[in-house]
């Protein structure tokens, strides 16, 4: 299966947006004083961890476009639900066993939301 260019594009705006927003979190780390290497460890795992989700969501839609319609809502809900584990299943044990930040590992999994959002209103406001 050859990978879609929709979804190294959109891939690409992700890893821009974590990339960007993962930085301004740990400046405000920073600037709060509470800055120290399981910060930084939590923040690239939680920015990989996310991207990584995305990307599996990109490649679930790719395989489910095939599909017949009953398949392929079956085949993005087990997806959603095996990419939902994992992510927290990573993030269980970035928290517990190597006592990554909390807060430092789960907030950049928001981020993909937020990126998504912002580029839809910028993409919304570029077509008036």
């Amino acid at each position: 299966m050859k990978l879609d260019p929709t979804i190294k594009k959109e891939t690409g705006f992700i890893v821009a947006g974590e990339t960007i927003l993962v930085a301004l979190m740990l400046a405000v780390f920073f600037v709060l004083r509470r800055f120290s290497l399981p910060v930084l460890f939590g923040a690239l795992l939680g920015g990989l961890t996310a991207v990584g989700n995305f990307f599996l969501m990109g490649l679930t839609v790719q395989k489910a476009v095939d599909k017949p319609p009953e398949d392929r809502a079956r085949l993005v809900r087990v997806s959603q639900s095996l990419r939902l584990l994992a992510v927290g299943a990573i993030a269980a044990l970035a928290i517990a066993v190597f006592k990554f930040d909390i807060w430092a590992t789960l907030i950049p999994l928001f981020f993909p939301r937020i990126i998504v959002t912002v580029r839809g209103l910028m993409l919304k406001d570029n077509e008036k």
